[in-house]
């Protein structure tokens, strides 16, 4: 009977293990490097290719270091304003005050897709994958 008592931990430490993957923020954390894009044509292809490979976004904490190519690096803060089990709304706050807002979308635990609106994404893979 003893043995017994503890059977129904049992099916909650393996939804602990395998069904929780933790908060958006903790999900979104490391550096996420530009792989390709998706529904982009013709010559615009091309260039948007090579804009998406030279991108990265670093989440550490609170923080976050952008790169775009034929830009300068950008370092802030950044809030999660909206999110469900894959997709979040992500408030990048620039030192003037602006706000620049990106949604994204989790694709397993190495890929994240970048909506840039219009059907147009960039798919971004995490650094070391």
């Amino acid at each position: 009977m003893r043995n017994r008592s503890y059977l129904w931990l049992a099916p909650t430490l393996l939804f602990a293990v395998i069904g929780c993957k933790g908060s958006p923020k903790d999900r979104i954390q490391g550096r996420w490097i530009g792989e390709r894009v998706d529904s982009f044509h013709g010559a615009q292809a091309g260039r948007a290719s090579g804009w998406a490979t030279g991108a990265s976004f670093e989440f550490k904490g609170s923080r976050v270091k952008i790169s775009i190519p034929a830009e300068s690096p950008r370092e802030g803060t950044y809030q999660i304003a909206k999110a469900s089990a894959e997709e979040l709304t992500v408030n990048f706050l620039r030192q003037n005050g602006d706000v620049d807002t990106a949604t994204f979308r989790f694709e397993g635990d190495d890929r994240l897709r970048w909506n840039l609106g219009d059907g147009r994404s960039v798919v971004l893979r995490r650094a070391g994958n």
